[in-house]
C-alpha cells in the first residue's frame, strides 16, 4: 500500500514537472534583444506628403479701360483731372514726346492729362520705361544753378525727372518732363516709388490697349 502511494506520488510529481516544461517551451512573442531592435520591430508609418506649393498668379497686362473725354489737343498750361469713382489700382504714367502730353492711369482708367515741356535736341528727353526712384516736394536742382523743381519725381540718376514748371510756348527743359505746378502736385500725391513712367514717341493709347509692367 505504501509502495503504491509512493509510486503515485512520483507520477504526480513527474506530471507537474512535465507541465511546467510544456508551458515554458510554448512559443510566444520574443522579447527584443535591445532598444534598437525594439524600434525596428515597430510598424512603419508613412511620412506625410508635403502640401503642394501654391501656383503664383500670372501677371495681368495693364489694359486701358478709359480715356478722358478731352476735345482737341491740350494747350500749354492746360490740364485735366478726373478720378471720381475710379477704383484703386496700379498707377502708370505715359509721356508721348510727339504729342507733348503726359497721361496718368489708375487701374487702367485715365485720371489726368496735361501738356508738358520736354528737352531740346541737344538735351532730349530719353525714351524708355523708368520707375520713380525718388520724390521731393521742394527739390532744388544741384545741376542747373539751383533751379526750383517743385514736386520732383526722379526717373534717372543723371537728372531726368518729372516736376512742376511754367509750361509756356517757347520754353523747354534740359531733358526733364515739366508740367503745371497744380497738376504736378496732384501727380505727386498719387504716385508711389516704383511706379512706372513710359516715355514714347508717337505711341497713341486707346481703349483696350495694353501696357506691359503696369
Amino acid at each position: 500500500m505504501d509502495a503504491r502511494i509512493l509510486l503515485a506520488s512520483g507520477f504526480v510529481a513527474l506530471a507537474t514537472i512535465a507541465g511546467v516544461l510544456v508551458v515554458a517551451a510554448s512559443p510566444g512573442k520574443p522579447e527584443p534583444a535591445s532598444l534598437a531592435e525594439a524600434k525596428l520591430t515597430q510598424p512603419k508609418v508613412a511620412a506625410a506628403k508635403p502640401a503642394p506649393a501654391p501656383i503664383p498668379k500670372k501677371d495681368e497686362p495693364f489694359v486701358i479701360k478709359r480715356i478722358l473725354p478731352i476735345n482737341g489737343p491740350i494747350k500749354y498750361g492746360q490740364w485735366h483731372w478726373d478720378d471720381k469713382n475710379v477704383p484703386a489700382g496700379p498707377i502708370v504714367v505715359t509721356v508721348d514726346l510727339e504729342a507733348r502730353v503726359l497721361s496718368v492711369f489708375r487701374a487702367g482708367y485715365e485720371i489726368g492729362a496735361t501738356a508738358v515741356l520736354l528737352g531740346t535736341e541737344d538735351k532730349p528727353t530719353p525714351l524708355g520705361v523708368y520707375p520713380i526712384t525718388q520724390k521731393d516736394r521742394d527739390h532744388v536742382s544741384n545741376i542747373y544753378t539751383g533751379a526750383p523743381m517743385p514736386f520732383m519725381q526722379r526717373l534717372t540718376d543723371d537728372g531726368i525727372t518729372l516736376h512742376g514748371s511754367n509750361v509756356e510756348l517757347g520754353y523747354a527743359s534740359h531733358g526733364c518732363v515739366g508740367m503745371p505746378n497744380d497738376f504736378a502736385a496732384k501727380l505727386f500725391a498719387t504716385t508711389h516709388l516704383g511706379d512706372k513712367v513710359y516715355i514714347t514717341r508717337g505711341k497713341q493709347v486707346g481703349m483696350g490697349d495694353s501696357l506691359v509692367g503696369g
